[in-house]
């Protein structure tokens, strides 16, 4: 049967390409997914156990059993409404430059006595090398669902009244707003501590990636371990 294929980030650097289908037998499992590619490329191999797996955009594990024509990614670490109505959630990806007062201005109403905003910046900076530009990319379709689980889950978890989640993708110079966020909420406390988790569990779960441009060369950069429950602490291959 054959099972379509999807890297991002530096894996996609490694094997120099973005996709493509190989072929399994019948009943293989996700986890014959990896060792595929742990034995094609020994490179690669070193990669994997940080590597999280998707089946068909939602996360998955080795034993899943896989069908003809699934969609497969091998994931490395990360990064609406009616009519004048403000959303309780609106989330989007973008190439645009992102403006955050138009964001504040959608989502705020009389009620709401806190709107809290964190914007992601990029820095002309890293670890002491000047920092020409980033270049951001996604498995996007997967990237959008986790970043709406992630407003209903702040939503429910923190007792506020709406969240934006804007993140952009393509080429960003310094200075410019790579993620937005705007928690609206009756008080400032749940508002800030919602704010803070979006963005910290964004980092860890949503497949977001960011190549760091420099005078000297670029690279792919470090991402946060991904959690347990996506990738358990003995890597992918059981």
């Amino acid at each position: 049967m054959q099972i379509r294929v999807l890297f991002f980030g530096m894996l996609k650097d490694v094997l120099g390409r973005s996709c493509e289908t190989i072929d399994l037998p019948e009943g293989a499992r996700l986890g014959a997914v990896v060792a595929y590619y742990a034995n094609l490329s020994p490179r690669l191999g070193s990669l994997l156990p940080s590597v999280a797996l998707s089946l068909n955009q939602e996360y998955s594990v080795p034993e899943r059993v896989l069908h003809a024509n699934d969609e497969v990614a091998l994931l490395p670490p990360v990064s609406g409404g009616a009519p004048d109505v403000p959303p309780v959630a609106s989330v989007r990806i973008v190439r645009e430059p992102i403006s955050t007062q138009t964001e504040v201005d959608r989502i705020k109403l009389g009620e709401d006595g806190a709107a809290v905003i964190f914007e992601g910046v990029v820095r002309n900076n890293t670890r002491g090398r000047r920092t020409l530009y980033l270049d951001y990319e996604s498995y996007e379709a997967m990237a959008v669902k986790r970043m709406e689980a992630l407003a209903d889950q702040a939503r429910d978890r923190f007792a506020v009244r709406a969240v934006t989640l804007v993140h952009r993708l393509g080429r960003l110079e310094i200075g410019e707003t790579s993620v937005l966020i705007v928690v609206a909420s009756a008080h400032r406390g749940p508002a800030f501590e919602a704010c803070r988790w979006i963005i910290d569990t964004l980092k860890k779960t949503v497949p977001i990636w960011k190549k760091e441009y420099f005078e000297d060369g670029a690279v792919w950069a470090d991402g946060e371990p991904f959690p347990e429950e996506i990738v358990p602490p003995a890597g992918t291959i059981g």
